[in-house]
């Protein structure tokens, strides 16, 4: 009965501790998500158009003729 009795706390402690490194296991993942993020945000701010376009499956050819159709200045010639 007295096994029974002290095992009670340790059972509601180690529990406790499972939650406890579950919400700092998310925690990490949420910084490391964000940091992830933050290196692709920088990445694409460091790129120009042509880059961009080719990055997402675009041909050279083809993102520089529709980049030029976008440019205000080439709407003046």
């Amino acid at each position: 009965m007295g096994a029974l009795v002290a095992s009670g706390p340790a059972y509601l402690y180690g529990k406790a501790q499972g939650r406890q490194q579950a919400a700092v296991a998310a925690l990490e993942a949420s910084m490391k998500a964000i940091q992830k993020r933050e290196d692709i945000d920088h990445e694409v701010d460091r790129a120009d158009l042509i880059d961009i376009c080719i990055e997402l499956g675009g041909l050279p050819e083809r993102c520089q003729l529709e980049l030029r159709r976008l440019d205000p200045s080439a709407k003046a010639e």
